[in-house]
């Protein structure tokens, strides 16, 4: 459906940084609406990761993804 938009190095520390800002929004669990907006921030990270597509890179035409030969 969508086209992979992200470079293999770009979904890595998208996952990695939305594991550790999870584990942080996690651990100060306290029903803020800081803690939510950071954990939803962090799980958006984690799927982008993921799926290799950024709906926000593709909104402002950003390709990190190496173009395939």
């Amino acid at each position: 459906m969508f086209r992979t938009n992200e470079s293999r190095s770009d979904r890595i520390i998208r996952i990695i940084l939305g594991l550790i800002a999870l584990g942080l929004a996690f651990n100060h669990v306290g029903g803020n609406v800081g803690t939510w907006v950071f954990g939803i921030v962090a799980t958006l990270a984690i799927i982008t990761g993921i799926t290799g597509v950024c709906a926000l890179y593709k909104l402002i035409g950003v390709n990190t993804c190496p173009i395939r030969k």
